[in-house]
């Protein structure tokens, strides 16, 4: 189900558990991505974060208080499992098919390194997913990207986490380190018609900015929320606002 957008204050608690200032861990694959990267600086100056852990296959430029990064191969994701101790997970994987060069590379980003790395952080006892997937995520799509990203919210359900957040954005909007002429042309565009795209039918597909997304997953880790939910782009970007204060 589509989740409605609900201030965190107002997000339902799981029975027994509580936000303890400065002592959570979370636990990072995909920093060095558009969503990735917000995700890891808002977290860095997050108070209820005492430690960030970052994987990834090369360092980023980027200090902070509390930050861990580790160089990982993907491909054995399994023999990291004792360095990821931590709550909350957040992945953030994923390439293009451009980037990928082939369905076979693009797959093995998107879902094994992405399955993978979920389910050794699960075993080593993480408690809580969010996951950057796609509009359209559908394991029955006719369309390879679509196909697979449903392929991969089903898989990562299945593992026993008490609360998995699948959020689904349209068109990521932000600064790209590679972006053609056409595609900041898009980027306009939609930008200029973005507060017009609204409603239960087309606001899913409403264009939204990767830092929202990334300030939403973070708001919906504070609620400690059980269960499975979904969120389309019309509720990242109404959880992003209500999280900041802000009306754009």
């Amino acid at each position: 189900m589509f989740c409605k957008a609900l201030k965190p204050e107002k997000l339902l608690l799981l029975p027994g558990m509580e936000i303890i200032k400065h002592k959570k861990t979370a636990l990072v694959f995909g920093a060095s991505g558009l969503v990735g990267g917000f995700v890891l600086r808002q977290l860095l100056a997050h108070p209820a974060y005492r430690r960030v852990i970052s994987f990834g296959r090369r360092e980023l430029d980027i200090d902070g208080e509390g930050l861990e990064q580790h160089i990982i191969n993907f491909d054995n994701a399994d023999a990291y499992e004792h360095l990821m101790q931590g709550q909350d997970v957040f992945s953030c994987l994923g390439t293009t098919m451009a980037k990928a060069g082939s369905k076979e590379a693009f797959y093995k980003v998107d879902f094994t390194y992405a399955y993978e790395t979920a389910k050794a952080a699960a075993a080593a006892g993480a408690n809580q997913l969010l996951l950057v997937s796609s509009v359209g995520a559908d394991p029955d799509s006719l369309f390879f990207y679509s196909r697979v990203k449903g392929e991969l919210e089903a898989a990562m359900r299945a593992l026993p986490y008490w609360g998995v957040h699948i959020f689904e954005p349209s068109l990521l909007l932000g600064p790209r380190q590679e972006q053609r002429l056409g595609e900041q042309l898009a980027v306009r565009l939609t930008r200029s018609i973005a507060p017009f795209i609204r409603g239960s039918v087309v606001g899913k597909y409403r264009p939204v900015e990767a830092e929202d997304v990334a300030r939403s997953m973070i708001a919906v880790a504070q609620g400690l929320q059980p269960g499975q939910m979904v969120y389309d782009s019309e509720t990242i970007y109404e959880i992003a606002n209500a999280e900041s204060g802000l009306t754009r």
